[in-house]
């Protein structure tokens, strides 16, 4: 069974950082692209940042140069560095695992990120 725990969410003061962990299990993590997606209120879901099994990155442009992707083939774990952090970041961070599987995915269950002074 394959399961993802994300983890680090909080509330932060504007400006302030916070990182994000996942965890898998269950799976063959590094086969697996990871990503860190992100849904605000009234929002829909967005992805944010994507690292290959390789550790190609990629970032959505309002979180480039503040938000750092990282992952660690051998613990099954991607982060998510969150620096410089701005009231339009609130929202429910998620991670997922995908393949070139068609269907071959995974979600976490989310993780609360607030951003209020």
């Amino acid at each position: 069974q394959v399961q993802l725990v994300e983890s680090g969410g909080g509330l932060v003061q504007p400006g302030g950082s916070l990182t994000l962990f996942c965890v898998a299990s269950g799976v063959e993590f590094s086969w697996y692209v990871a990503d860190w997606h992100r849904q605000g209120p009234g929002q829909q879901r967005e992805l944010i940042a994507r690292i290959t099994s390789t550790g190609t990155t990629d970032y959505r442009d309002s979180v480039k140069g503040r938000f750092t992707i990282s992952r660690d083939n051998a613990k099954n774990t991607v982060n998510l560095q969150m620096n410089n952090l701005k009231r339009e970041d609130t929202a429910v961070y998620y991670c997922k695992l995908s393949s070139w599987r068609p269907g071959d995915e995974y979600w976490g269950q989310g993780t609360q990120v607030t951003v209020s002074s």
